[in-house]
């Protein structure tokens, strides 16, 4: 295998980018991170399933950091755009965006960590008290990994290790608690 140079490389990985698909000022001016306000006080109401709101924070993140990327690329490859007098305001915007993005992994990052430390519940089931999952461990391995946090692979053990204090039955919700079932779906019998 032939060995390529920096420039060789940065001319292969940027010649499929042309500057007609860099966004300019037309594209960017329908670009706003001011519009998360529902979604934040959707994901902030503690009247939903908490899958649910750890879904839109997941979600509204995922969003704000894609359109804080597009602004930053776009003003990357195109000085112009942060400079020139009349785009005030695209600065403005992409300002708006880092700061919403910022304040919105704050916030979502500090709700992951309460479900990681606090993943299951108690609830009593035909007189018995049993564990059960507090959420959908898919959905916080989901969050997790949309962080990416320095700490991210201790988050997902414990998550795991939840996972094995769960009842082994199928997940509360999509079962009724009827302790004498004989369902096939039970291991062990």
């Amino acid at each position: 295998m032939k060995e390529i140079s920096s420039d060789e490389r940065l001319d292969r990985e940027t010649r499929n980018l042309s500057v007609k698909e860099t966004p300019g000022a037309a594209e960017l001016e329908k670009i706003s991170c001011e519009d998360s306000t529902e979604a934040l006080a959707k994901a902030r109401n503690v009247n939903r399933p908490e899958t649910d709101r750890l879904v839109d924070y997941i979600e509204l993140y995922s969003s704000l950091k894609k359109r804080t990327a597009t602004f930053e690329e776009a003003m990357t490859r195109n000085p112009d755009l942060s400079y020139r007098e009349g785009t005030q305001h695209l600065v403005n915007a992409k300002d708006t965006c880092i700061q919403q993005t910022a304040d919105v992994r704050v916030e979502f990052e500090t709700y992951m960590r309460e479900l990681v430390d606090v993943p299951t519940v108690q609830e009593i089931k035909g007189g018995n008290t049993v564990t059960i999952a507090r959420l959908d461990f898919n959905t916080l391995r989901q969050a997790i990994e949309t962080l990416e946090p320095d700490d991210k692979e201790t988050l997902l053990n414990k998550v795991a290790s939840a996972e094995k204090r769960v009842v082994p039955s199928t997940p509360a919700a999509d079962e009724p608690a009827t302790p004498a079932s004989g369902g096939g779906r039970k291991r062990g019998r």
